[in-house]
């Protein structure tokens, strides 16, 4: 049995469950106490991980901004920034993008097509995995626990929240919710269509919620993570 990391996946959406809205800027959910709060968890992961979307959408940085925050990882014989996690399939990543050329380490998960595809483009910026025919979230959390990943932090999007929910591979979600409504169908949602494990009739354990400003920020944990968010363990794919 090898140890995987806990999964925390980390949102926050309009009232009516969108992410974003489909104007040229994006929409600013989470208010100034909000942000705060996901820096804390930034500081607290081993890794963060988004999808390729995201990154092209956001052009995020995905770094800690607190230097307190840094400085105190850096006292706990910690690497100053997360190790920061892309998933791509596709393999469409632009170097270009602020996320290759600032904070620490990075790391690519995609295909076998998707690693032909990126070719050399990346060298020096990540180390890119190819986990076969199709991404294997899986295997993805047995490689991240493998390096000694015990905490990681997944920020999007819908794509990827759904990959992970769908799997079963979540412990905690972290749900703040603006007080706005878009309304467009257009716009991105926190989550897709998927056949969930227990469907309508499994229930998540609300553990917590906390009022910041405007925003209501409610903790889940699935019914099979432990109170305390001690790591699970899965069998090593082979």
């Amino acid at each position: 049995m090898t140890p995987r990391p806990y999964v925390v996946l980390s949102v926050a959406t309009s009232i009516d469950g969108y992410i974003d809205d489909t104007g040229p800027e994006r929409l600013l959910l989470s208010n100034a106490e909000d942000f705060d709060r996901v820096d804390r968890e930034r500081a607290a992961a081993d890794a963060i991980l988004i999808g390729a979307e995201t990154l092209r959408r956001d052009n995020p940085r995905l770094l800690v901004g607190s230097e307190q925050r840094r400085r105190d990882r850096i006292a706990a014989d910690r690497p100053e920034f997360p190790l920061r996690v892309i998933v791509s399939a596709s393999g469409d990543l632009d170097p270009d993008l602020r996320f290759w050329h600032e904070g620490g380490a990075r790391l690519v998960y995609t295909t076998t097509a998707g690693r032909a595809r990126i070719g050399d483009r990346l060298t020096g910026y990540a180390e890119v995995v190819a986990l076969g025919a199709a991404v294997d979230f899986a295997a993805l959390l047995a490689d991240l626990g493998e390096r000694g990943v015990d905490r990681l932090m997944v920020e999007g999007g819908g794509r990827i929240h759904t990959a992970f929910l769908s799997a079963d591979l979540a412990d905690e979600l972290l749900l703040a919710i603006a007080p706005v409504l878009v309304g467009d169908s257009g716009a991105p949602r926190f989550l897709h269509p998927a056949r969930y494990p227990g469907g309508s009739r499994r229930r998540m354990v609300l553990d917590d919620v906390t009022r910041l400003g405007d925003v209501a920020v409610l903790r889940y944990l699935s019914q099979s993570t432990p109170a305390d968010g001690s790591p699970t363990t899965m069998e090593t794919p082979q």
